[in-house]
């Protein structure tokens, strides 16, 4: 989750924007982008994919079963 949260948190700035300015942005609360540049390990998949589709980018999960 660090380099999530490394990777948010510089983007973010990089953009100039404060931290509810992007989350306004992004759509999710402020306390989303609190966990996610905290590094919190309980958040949403949906929550950190809408965050980070701002730089066209989203997480799957990883399967449980891979099919060859």
């Amino acid at each position: 989750m660090n380099h999530i949260a490394e990777f948010v948190k510089a983007r973010r700035k990089q953009l100039g924007l404060t931290q509810e300015e992007f989350a306004d942005k992004a759509g999710v609360a402020l306390t989303v982008i609190r966990k996610i540049e905290q590094g919190k390990e309980n958040l949403n998949l949906s929550k950190i994919n809408q965050v980070l589709s701002m730089f066209g980018h989203v997480l799957t999960p990883i399967s449980e079963k891979i099919v060859s």
